[in-house]
This record gives C-alpha cells, structure tokens and sequence, in this order.
C-alpha cells in the first residue's frame, strides 16, 4: 500500500500543531511523522489528544501504556523500564508521548498510527515509537500504544508541549 502525503504542518515558535481537516473515511490508517520538534521550555512533556467529530476541547477517553529503553551520554544509565505515571486508564488528558529538554541538539523524532479513525463501530487504536533528547542528556526510545474508547469518528488531531511553544515539522500521511 503506498503512503500519500496529506498535510505538512511546520512550526516556529507555535503552542500546537493541529490536523483539523482531512482526517476521513479516505484512509483506514493516518500516520503522523514528527522531525525534530524542539521546544522552547526546558523539560517538557510532548503530548497529543484528539477530538471526536463535532467535538471540541481535545478530551477524548484514552487507555493507554507507555515504555521506553534509555542511554545516557556518559554510559551510567542503560535500562529498559514501564513508566506507569505516563499511563492513561479512561483518561481524558493528552497522552504523554516524550520527555524533552530545549537544548539546541535535543529534538523528538518519530512517529504515530492511527488505525480507522472514520469507523463508527470500534474504538480507534494508536501506537508511537519516537526518539528524543531527555533534558538530562539520556536519549529514550519510547513506545506508547493505546486507543481512544469512542465509537464517534475521530476528526482532529493536535500535538503540543505541556508548557511553552515548539518548533519543527509534523507530516500528516494516509496509507491505503
């Protein structure tokens, strides 16, 4: 199946990176591809929510489980570990998706799946896989995985810091 490039959001300086279009019965799979988003505050969360159709607030009910594996720059942490305060169960909160520091080297690069958000039977299932910079000099490998307990379709996505603005590209593709 091929990938067709929908949407390129670039921001500099922005609060938040949202998809408010475009996101439809077109595609049974959206994946969402993030290059080096920076933020402006120093250890931050980076954190996505999604909105049912004609629903505001970005507060749909997430279940979800975070893990990463982690290396730091001078070879005193290397371990794998399940970071249950990142965790959702029927949660309404944006998921925590990494940990970042605002240094001029430290980004977030990966990338997020949404399966069959236009589908009004089940819930939408998603998984992340990213790398990013911890403000500590450690790089994670996180994986996120969980789903939004809706059967409303899903219609808008947005991706932000928990505190302060961001810079750097999100790229929004359709798979079918």
């Amino acid at each position: 199946m091929a990938m067709t490039l929908i949407t390129t959001n670039t921001s500099s300086g922005a609060a938040s990176s949202s998809f408010t279009s475009s996101i439809d019965s077109t595609y049974k799979l959206y994946i969402f591809k993030f290059y080096d988003l920076n933020p402006a505050t120093d250890e931050v969360k980076f954190t996505f929510q999604a909105n049912a159709a004609s629903q505001s607030g970005y507060n749909e009910t997430i279940t979800s489980t975070f893990f990463t594996a982690r290396h730091n720059e001078n070879d005193v942490t290397a371990d794998m570990y399940y970071g249950t305060a990142h965790d959702q169960a029927q949660g309404t909160s944006f998921q925590q998706l990494a940990f970042v520091g605002s240094d001029a080297d430290m980004s977030v690069a990966g990338e997020l799946f949404l399966f069959n958000p236009s589908n009004t039977t089940y819930m939408k299932h998603f998984y992340c896989t990213l790398n990013c910079s911890h403000h500590d000099d450690v790089s994670h490998n996180n994986y996120i995985t969980g789903y939004f307990n809706t059967t409303a379709a899903i219609t808008n996505i947005q991706f932000k810091m928990d505190s302060g603005n961001m810079d750097g590209t999100i790229k929004m593709y359709g798979v079918g």
